[in-house]
């Protein structure tokens, strides 16, 4: 017998011991994620979730948001589920069809679409969610895997390395920061890169404030001297660290390299700070040209497809988003 159980119904420790046991697991379905999502006043957080025998079998966290400004507003609005749906390993497809069924229905007349990103292999399930009304939607990853004893730095391209080094003769150091200053000079370099490189909305500075007070969130800057050059931005779980922001002022110094020091500040806070693996949470359309996951590639990860379910909703407000406002990549 599967129900469905509202946010007020769910314990902490089934939830816990779901994210525990489950093969699909990561921080962005954590309660802990929840908890963070309700302190962002930009964005509106949700939990779906379904028991089965009394036993939590299943649950969704994510967020709805939309740009501002009326029109903007109107043509962005959309449910972001990062990581995926949380399963537990011996789900029954009932159980599934049951939670997506509600996913769908509550949101339908909240949002233009809903984006689940996967972070696992959820081939196993994709017929569940086709039927449900989810299409499969091609999305590259990369994954370092992150082994004891291994030099996981050997695995960095010549390119790479040779960057590196000349950064490090430089004098570029890196270290992890919570002081505002920091927090804002990287900040600044991540508007300049979201708006006129990349052409894509971003995150209030309130979300990059509150996520370094976190025992979870890690910046990671690059700076010359007094001056920050770039940045990373992770969120870990003690067994993956997420990329989940990076930037740098690239070309700015000669022989400097911010955008691959902060790269490599990541990948050696993951390494010494007992994680089995790096996420760089990210590397565009197999089908599409993406100077990103270039960038990612030269760092030695695992090239993974897992891919996203996408449900729209409107299917004329989400055409026009996807062509006028760039809003269907939104991290």
């Amino acid at each position: 017998m599967c129900k469905l159980l509202q946010i007020n119904k769910l314990t902490k420790n089934s939830w816990d011991a779901l994210l525990g046991l489950s093969s699909v697991a990561t921080w962005f379905q954590s309660y802990d994620c929840y908890c963070f999502y309700k302190e962002l006043s930009f964005l509106s957080p949700f939990v779906y979730a379904v028991e089965e025998k009394g036993e939590l079998k299943a649950l969704v966290c994510g967020y709805l948001i939309a740009e501002e400004g009326f029109v903007k507003r109107f043509f962005s609005r959309r449910a972001i589920i990062p990581g995926g749906v949380l399963l537990a390993n011996d789900i029954s497809e009932e159980a599934l069809e049951l939670l997506l069924s509600e996913l769908r229905s509550d949101l339908q007349r909240k949002t233009i679409y809903i984006e689940l990103r996967n972070l696992h292999d959820y081939s196993a399930y994709k017929y569940t969610f086709q039927k449900a009304g989810f299409e499969y939607q091609s999305h590259l990853n990369y994954q370092l895997s992150i082994d004891n004893g291994v030099d996981v730095f050997s695995n960095f391209s010549e390119n790479r390395k040779r960057q590196i080094k000349q950064s490090l003769a430089e004098g570029i150091v890196c270290e992890k920061t919570d002081r505002m200053d920091d927090v804002r000079a990287f900040y600044s370099i991540l508007q300049h890169t979201y708006s006129k490189k990349l052409k894509l909305p971003l995150f209030p500075f309130e979300f990059f404030e509150t996520i370094v007070s976190k025992a979870y969130g890690s910046l990671l800057v690059v700076k010359s001297e007094d001056k920050i050059l770039g940045g990373i931005l992770c969120v870990g779980d003690g067994n993956v660290l997420y990329e989940w922001f990076v930037c740098g002022d690239d070309g700015e110094q000669p022989k400097v390299y911010p955008s691959v020091m902060a790269t490599r500040a990541g990948i050696e806070y993951a390494v010494n700070n007992g994680y089995r693996m790096f996420d760089f949470l990210g590397a565009g359309k197999p089908d599409r040209k993406y100077g990103v996951r270039d960038f990612k590639a030269r760092f030695g990860g695992k090239l993974v497809e897992h891919g996203r379910f996408l449900y729209i909703c409107d299917n004329i407000k989400y055409t026009i988003g996807k062509v006028y406002l760039k809003c269907i990549t939104f991290l």
